[in-house]
């Protein structure tokens, strides 16, 4: 089972399409707070996630109770997924019980846990790279950069000339790595 975990995921709809990923591919949801969403289960029967019941998720407070409880303090197959991994993440081996490490829509993973741990970065090249490397600065002036690009309706940023995804939103990214993974693990039916 691959674990898939999201470090102070922001966007209720993403976590939910992440959600049903991992239902169909029996991984495991590791949700790292603070969370920018209700997870209460009047909440999630409002958002119609008919199958949060099937998800195995679970649900912790902060990074440091992630790494004490879950990791037992080791990084040993922890894949760090960013934007700056000197590693293309189809380039890694991917074992059962590994954990898939996605940081917040926003920000991604701190900078300094990425500092810490360069081994464990990895990244899902696409195009773009150098004018999204600094995430503050494309934030604020995103617009002025790219006035090319398009949000699209799975929240991917195309450039409508050329018809090039150039950012992923955080499901798209997860369900690449992770069917990556499953290819790699000779899952079912791949």
């Amino acid at each position: 089972m691959l674990n898939v975990v999201l470090v102070e995921p922001e966007i209720p709809a993403n976590t939910g399409n992440i959600g049903r990923t991992c239902v169909l591919t029996g991984s495991r949801l590791h949700l790292v707070g603070p969370l920018g969403f209700d997870l209460s289960h009047k909440a999630v029967q409002r958002a119609g996630l008919a199958y949060w019941d099937n998800l195995d998720v679970v649900v912790y407070k902060s990074w440091e109770e992630f790494v004490r409880t879950a990791l037992n303090g080791s990084y040993e197959h922890v894949h760090l997924l960013t934007k700056v991994g000197e590693r293309r993440y189809c380039d890694s081996s991917y074992n059962d019980g590994d954990w898939l490490v996605f940081g917040k829509e926003s920000a991604g993973l701190s900078a300094a846990l990425l500092d810490d741990h360069p081994m464990c970065c990895e990244r899902i090249p696409m195009l773009g790279d150098d004018a999204l490397a600094n995430q503050d600065e494309w934030h604020r002036t995103f617009d002025e950069l790219h006035p090319e690009l398009e949000r699209d309706i799975c929240g991917n940023f195309v450039d409508r000339r050329e018809g090039q995804i150039t950012s992923l939103n955080l499901s798209n990214a997860v369900a690449i790595v992770v069917f990556e993974a499953l290819r790699q693990l000779d899952f079912p039916h791949m």
